[in-house]
């Protein structure tokens, strides 16, 4: 997966000279001044400049009186700005480039004892400090990615031990070792029951990572629209019979879940089937969930951990169960996202690309979200990440009050679908309407592997119209 990301204003001043909604022309990729090596992200960005004199203030709100005269023009500094501001991060191919976006040094400056200040807190919560004062809990789903990380051996051998069993009970599907009791004698599919945290992630990875031909397709049971259920269900016909089912709840308790599980056994009991020796938990332990599969004997249970988040569940049994049943390799993905982990440890903004972004988003919503986020991929396999990162943007940073106490009532609204069609679609509004939004793009870098590709006409193929965006 190769791809480049970016954000873009909404200022009037911005206005390109040429059409960015509609119809794509052509761009060669061999064009274009950035890394075109597989498995590589590059991310840019674009929003308003600042006056240097209003840049001195730490009242972002009033950031708006800034000038609107449109981004840097001369080349030259252009140029010095993205060689300054370039984050790259080689072993990974992540490229993050923010040089477009209007902050100032002063004001990177005026940020800088909050970002150290948030650095800290990171670093005492991946320790183990109390996240949730309230419940008394933990927040700690980077030790999932190295368990090495956790603050005392209990949490570390949960970890490995449920990775363990995890990667046991794939390998044990994928090669018919566990079977279901059908004629068949191998899963064919997967049935996913989980709403929000437990559905969101998954749908991700299945769209994003696994193969085009995996040993085990998946269905998503995400609602409790008794229509929707009866269409996956109907989608899967005689294979019901040969259909791994996984309920995911944290709690147990999930009323959509529970209702999802009920209707699917309802399913299992008309065609004649024993749900569990089809089924599979992943859960607290010793919740109703968990108990019900125990009780019952259902074929394999899973833990979900009382630190770990739903939004933040993706590297635990709730993701890397369905991951690696269709034959993603989740060792793997969990070395490149603790790869990703450790670079967003550093303390120097510039070598953060957490900060960067933060940096970015706080400047371009006036620190209180006062525009929302459009991402725009243009890759299909990324055509969930807009839906992904709602949950984990806005469920983290829409609140009420402050850690102070303080009625913010704050947050980033996003929203996006897929860059082509977006172009054919709602962008006609982000360059003439209401300019009350950012733009994150997600570009393609790799199309197809190389010696596959073979040219529309010549010196032109079809991933190049995917470079259209950069026409603005």
């Amino acid at each position: 997966m190769a791809s480049v990301s970016g954000l873009c204003s909404s200022f009037p001043s911005l206005k390109p000279n040429n059409r960015i909604g509609g119809e794509l022309s052509p761009v060669r990729k061999d064009s274009l001044a950035v890394s075109t090596r597989s498995n590589s992200s590059f991310k840019h960005s674009v929003a308003r400049e600042l006056s240097a004199d209003l840049s001195k203030t730490n009242d972002v709100a009033g950031l708006k009186q800034a000038k609107q005269d449109g981004l840097e023009k001369d080349p030259k500094a252009l140029w010095r700005r993205y060689v300054d501001w370039l984050y790259q991060h080689k072993e990974l191919g992540l490229y993050l480039d923010v040089s477009r976006i209007g902050f100032s040094d002063e004001f990177v400056s005026e940020m800088e004892p909050r970002f150290q200040a948030a650095f800290k807190a990171m670093e005492e919560l991946e320790r183990g400090a109390i996240a949730n004062p309230d419940e008394g809990r933990m927040v700690g789903h980077y030790w999932l990615r190295n368990a090495k990380l956790a603050p005392n051996p209990f949490l570390q051998v949960q970890i490995d031990k449920t990775l363990a069993a995890v990667c046991d009970f794939a390998d044990a599907v994928i090669s018919g070792k566990i079977k279901p009791p059908s004629p068949e004698g191998r899963f064919t599919q997967i049935l996913s029951v989980g709403i929000g945290g437990s559905a969101l992630g998954p749908q991700f990875v299945a769209e994003a990572l696994a193969p085009d031909n995996p040993p085990l397709k998946i269905r998503f049971i995400d609602n409790t629209d008794p229509a929707g259920i009866d269409h996956q269900i109907a989608q899967l016909g005689p294979e019901l019979a040969s259909t791994l089912v996984i309920v995911i709840s944290k709690s147990g308790g999930t009323p959509e879940t529970r209702n999802g599980l009920l209707e699917v056994q309802k399913a299992f009991r008309e065609a004649g089937l024993d749900f569990a020796k089809q089924g599979v938990a992943i859960t607290q332990e010793n919740s109703l969930l968990d108990n019900t599969a125990r009780i019952e004997g259902w074929v394999a249970r899973f833990p979900m951990f009382d630190w770990v988040g739903g939004r933040t569940s993706e590297m635990s049994a709730v993701g890397l169960l369905p991951a690696a049943l269709q034959g993603v390799d989740i060792r793997e993905m969990l070395i490149g996202a603790s790869m990703m982990d450790e670079a967003t440890r550093s303390t120097v903004l510039r070598k953060n690309p957490a900060a960067l972004l933060a940096l970015c988003w706080y400047w371009a919503t006036d620190g209180i979200g006062s525009k929302d986020m459009v991402v725009l991929p243009y890759k299909d396999s990324l055509l969930l990440f807009s839906r992904y990162l709602q949950q984990l943007v806005m469920e983290s940073l829409g609140k009420e009050f402050d850690l102070d106490g303080n009625r913010v009532n704050q947050g980033i609204s996003v929203y996006g679908n897929k860059g082509s069609t977006d172009q054919h679609a709602y962008i006609q509004q982000l360059r003439e309407g209401v300019h009350n939004f950012f733009v994150t793009f997600i570009e393609v870098l790799r199309d197809r592997p190389p010696g596959h590709d073979w040219e529309l006409e010549p010196g032109v193929t079809c991933g190049d119209y995917l470079f259209g965006m950069l026409q603005v």
